[in-house]
């Protein structure tokens, strides 16, 4: 009887042995599997999924797409770290919303100076665009003048300056192109509309 006792505590201990085993490697698989599928799936960055968008296939429908896609550049701009090309590469993405006429009144090279100018501003003064919100659907106004399509609409700029916070209120104004793509044509702070 004492036998048959201490063989199944040995059993039961070799089991026991197994199954601990059997925990150990198995946490190990699932710790190597993570690691191999992160160094697999590196994580884009904020710069990197603006910069991804192929505005030439796929533009935004609407002067509030338009306006929440500038909206995220402008974040990265103001709150990303990037490298000069990135920076350049961002610049031109923005360029690639405006009119027309709005870049016929700046050469590109004032343009990069004074991005660069108001970004440095904004990092030395620990200034962040935490969050945006574009106007609703229904408060874009679209007219028609002169044979073209115009669209205004308003889009709310949240700042942080450490716990402060101060909303910035921009109205928009787009223009219709050719191709039927609504382009910027300028802004200004709401105050002064």
């Amino acid at each position: 009887m004492k036998k048959k006792t201490g063989q199944k505590a040995v059993t039961r201990g070799i089991v026991i042995v197994m199954m601990v085993v059997a925990m150990v490697f198995y946490y190990y698989y699932l710790s190597n599997k993570e690691k191999a599928r992160e160094e697999a799936d590196p994580k884009i960055t904020a710069v990197q999924e603006v910069l991804m968008r192929d505005l030439t296939n796929n533009y935004p429908n609407t002067p509030k797409e338009v306006i929440r896609y500038y909206s995220e550049l402008t974040k990265c701009f103001y709150n990303e770290e990037y490298t000069a090309e990135e920076m350049d590469l961002l610049a031109n993405k923005a360029l690639e919303l405006y009119d027309d006429e709005l870049i016929a009144n700046k050469e590109y090279g004032e343009y990069i100076i004074d991005l660069r100018s108001d970004v440095e501003y904004f990092k030395e003064q620990n200034l962040v665009v935490s969050s945006y919100a574009v106007s609703a659907s229904t408060d874009v106004v679209i007219f028609a003048q002169g044979g073209e399509d115009y669209a205004k609409l308003r889009c709310t700029y949240v700042l942080k300056q450490g716990a402060a916070r101060k909303d910035l209120e921009e109205v928009f104004l787009l223009r219709k192109d050719e191709k039927g793509h609504w382009r910027i044509l300028g802004w200004k702070p709401a105050e002064d509309e």
